[in-house]
Order: C-alpha cells, then structure tokens, then sequence
C-alpha cells in the first residue's frame, strides 16, 4: 500500500510540474494544487502506519509521528495562499487583458539581446579563455613589452 501512494505521488508531482510549464496561468494554477496534494500525499505516507494519539493518553503501543502531521498542515496552508495569489493574479490579468495567457516579458527580450550582443562580441585568446586577453591582440598599437 505504501509502494502504490509513494507511485500515486510521484504521479501528482508529474502531472503538476508539466502543468506548471504551460503558457496558460489556470493550468499553472491546477499545477500548483497537484504539487500541494502530491507533497500532502508524501508526507502522509512518509508518517507510517496509523498508530495512538501522539501526546494524549498514557499507555503502551505505537504512537503516530506529530511531524509529518505538522508539516502537512503547514503544505495545505503555504498551498492554499499561492492558489489565492495565484487566482488574484490570474483575475486581474484576465481583467486586463481578456486572456490567461502568460507572454514574455519585452524587457526580459531586451536583456537578453543585450547579453547575446555582448556575448558575441566579446573579445577571447587563441585559447577561448576571455579572461587571459593580451592587450596587443585587441588593440591597433604596438605595446612595449614588459607593460602587458
């Protein structure tokens, strides 16, 4: 039973890390539930079998772990305010401009043009290592020796 949860995990955590790399902000929003329900899943079957009340009650037996408990909770609860931003998020931008779609961004276009630019033009040795650059080979004047 552990076995078929831990593959019904894994399973969740598939289906929403391919959700979230699509384009459209309501399937990247049912991505972050399924990677909320899949953690949920984990953490519920990393606790073991169901045992006592971890604090309450005195007694002999196997007691359930509180930690895995705990840190269930605190995923439902770090789930649930991402899905609302997430939603907000998804609302206004639908208001805005009719669509969920999620486009580039012009600036981060505009950076990385700048970036590709300086890298072809970046000035490299005879070894491809642009750090060990002699000033004689990027400059059009004789450099004395010893100054470089």
């Amino acid at each position: 039973m552990t076995v078929l949860l831990a593959f019904v995990a894994a399973l969740l955590f598939a289906c929403g890390a391919w959700l979230l790399m699509q384009r459209r902000l309501s399937r990247i929003i049912i991505g972050i539930g399924l990677l909320g329900h899949g953690a949920n899943m984990l953490l519920i079957t990393a606790g073991g079998k169901a045992g006592r009340e971890p604090i309450i009650g005195p007694g002999d037996g196997p007691y359930s772990d509180p930690l895995p408990q705990a840190l269930g909770l605190t995923a439902v609860v770090i789930t649930f305010g991402v899905t609302a931003l997430l939603l907000a998020l998804g609302f206004r931008s639908w208001q805005i401009t009719g669509d969920d779609r999620v486009e580039d961004d012009l600036e981060d276009r505009l950076v990385e043009r700048r970036r590709d630019d300086l890298d072809e033009f970046e000035p490299t040795d005879s070894s491809g290592d642009a750090d060990a650059v002699d000033v004689a080979d990027v400059a059009d004047v004789d450099v004395p020796e010893g100054t470089a």
